[in-house]
């Protein structure tokens, strides 16, 4: 019977073992004690994974190239051929700019079916590696525990000559090595596995249309919705409508009763822009109600796409952002984005100087998420209003009220993990359905293993609260999106920055921050 249990479910679990194992192997001091360790390394489960199986999947999502280029060639005829200016859908979009869609979004898709089949075919690569390793690794142990032979008796263990404690020493140093090389193993496939499963949660995210899956629209309606982006920005990485966004919205338009059900359609048939459409199903994925997403309506009806991102989309990510511009002399990334309103900065205390990180950053974060809310910062009661010392004012009263409600410091400093968490329910949570568990990351082994949540959480467009630590204190940022090996970062200090796993697992942090804060110390994950 193995003396493991559940705990070997674990990776992490795995490695600490291992690692512990080969360490006792080099200090063990009898012969006993080390065939007691080479039959405990060699209990640990071997790598799991058949690489056979997801090479076959690699050549099936390959194999839909073919017939995915076919439809692509297709649509891409049609929209060459000048359409008419017609009216299509529920919601009236022009049918030219449907076609563009569906030319982008079978574009989307045969990348996807690409990139996944690489993805796929790495990861059976790696699989296939890591159990060679680990096989090579247990040859080893055998062979050492061959070697030693049976086990001492009582009165064998008292005395060992000098041929014994040469056998011990060896078996217990070329044990040692093998047990390394099946934590190398362990180690090798769980971190294939996390970054495929990165790359597949994201090219799963990009699936963008079918993910509203009311029968309430068209499938116009759905792929111009999913297709849309903040105007003036790169589209792919400023969608107004996140995965998570789609699949809120489309449940609750199923939920709406016919009455409302009308409303929402006349709403979105009666706006005059994609954007307009697409902030009123952000709005209902928030959680607002029909009669207000009316009012909401009233306030931004014929604006056009500039002041309609100006106004509800905080955040807009350059296409350069991801730029490596190197560091500053304080640690900081040099390619850093200005968030800002008619050049007043989403920042905390509205010029830096409060200790109200965590409320700024959670005031930030429901703003990306609900547009309601965003235009009640910048547009004041009536949405009207374009004046940034206006929006300082509001900005700094909507972050003292959330420093009060998670009992932060006197004088707008600090606040606690337990206030910290409640805000994000509160606020965050609210709009996008989901609250918030706080995750404490003590080694770079914690960071590694939570990477897989933070980034499947942004890439549907949840944001993640991080916390971080240094010689200066600590500080609270949000991490907001992913590309990639890389994380954006928004820094409550008025700016958002690209840093790369490794900074994240390795305690570079200071990169979207300063080098007094290099530490990930905790995340909020949404459940």
């Amino acid at each position: 019977m193995s003396i493991f249990s559940s705990p070997l479910d674990s990776p992490s679990f795995r490695l600490a073992w291992l690692a512990g194992l080969s360490r006792k192997l080099l200090g063990a001091g009898s012969k006993n004690e080390v065939l007691d360790l080479i039959d405990n390394a060699l209990s640990v489960p071997a790598p799991g994974g058949d690489p056979g199986a997801l090479e076959g999947l690699a050549r099936l999502y390959h194999g839909q190239l073919g017939p995915v280029g076919g439809v692509f060639e297709q649509v891409d005829q049609v929209g060459r051929k000048g359409l008419p200016e017609v009216w299509v859908g529920d919601t009236s979009v022009l049918a030219s700019e449907v076609v563009n869609a569906a030319g982008r979004s079978v574009n989307q898709m045969s990348e996807a079916f690409r990139e996944g089949a690489t993805v796929l075919l790495t990861l059976a690569d790696a699989i296939g590696a890591a159990q060679r390793k680990d096989e090579q690794g247990r040859g080893q142990l055998l062979e050492q525990r061959k070697l030693l032979g049976a086990r001492d008796g009582f009165f064998d263990d008292l005395h060992e000559n000098d041929g014994e404690e040469w056998d011990r020493k060896n078996a217990a140093h070329f044990g040692s090595y093998a047990v390394d090389l099946m934590h190398d193993a362990v180690s090798e496939a769980q971190e294939a596995t996390r970054v495929a499963a990165r790359e597949l949660n994201k090219w799963a995210a990009e699936a963008r249309a079918g993910k509203l899956e009311t029968s309430e629209l068209t499938a116009v309606d759905k792929l111009m919705l999913a297709d849309t982006g903040v105007a003036g920005a790169d589209a792919e990485l400023n969608e107004i409508l996140t995965p998570g966004d789609l699949q809120r919205a489309s449940a609750r338009m199923d939920l709406l009763n016919l009455d409302d059900e009308t409303a929402m359609e006349r709403m979105l048939a009666r706006s005059e822009t994609p954007q307009e459409r697409a902030y009123l199903m952000k709005a209902l994925a928030a959680g607002h109600g029909v009669d207000e997403i009316g009012r909401f309506q009233d306030k931004i009806h014929g604006k056009d796409p500039d002041w309609l991102r100006r106004h509800l989309t905080p955040v807009v990510t350059a296409s350069d952002s991801m730029d490596d511009e190197g560091v500053a002399p304080n640690g900081s990334n040099n390619n850093k984005d200005v968030v800002e309103f008619l050049g007043q900065r989403w920042v905390q205390g509205g010029d830096g100087s409060e200790g109200t990180c965590v409320a700024s950053s959670t005031v930030t974060s429901r703003a990306m998420v609900d547009p309601v809310y965003a235009l009640e910062l910048t547009g004041g009661p009536d949405g009207q209003q374009d004046d940034p010392d206006a929006f300082r004012q509001r900005l700094v009263d909507e972050q003292h009220r959330l420093h009060t409600e998670g009992e932060g410091g006197e004088k707008w400093t600090g606040m606690g993990p337990e206030g910290q968490e409640r805000i994000n329910d509160s606020t965050v949570g609210r709009a996008t359905g989901t609250d918030y568990d706080r995750r404490d990351l003590d080694s770079a082994d914690d960071r590694r293993a939570v990477l897989t949540e933070v980034q499947r959480s942004v890439s549907q467009g949840r944001p993640v609260p991080v916390d971080v630590r240094g010689e200066s204190g600590a500080h609270a940022m949000t991490i907001i999106a992913q590309e990639g090996d890389m994380l954006q970062v928004y820094n409550p200090w008025g700016s958002t920055t690209w840093v790369s796993e490794d900074d994240f697992i390795n305690g570079r942090m200071g990169k979207a921050s300063n080098n007094d804060l290099p530490d990930a110390y905790s995340v909020f994950i949404p459940r």
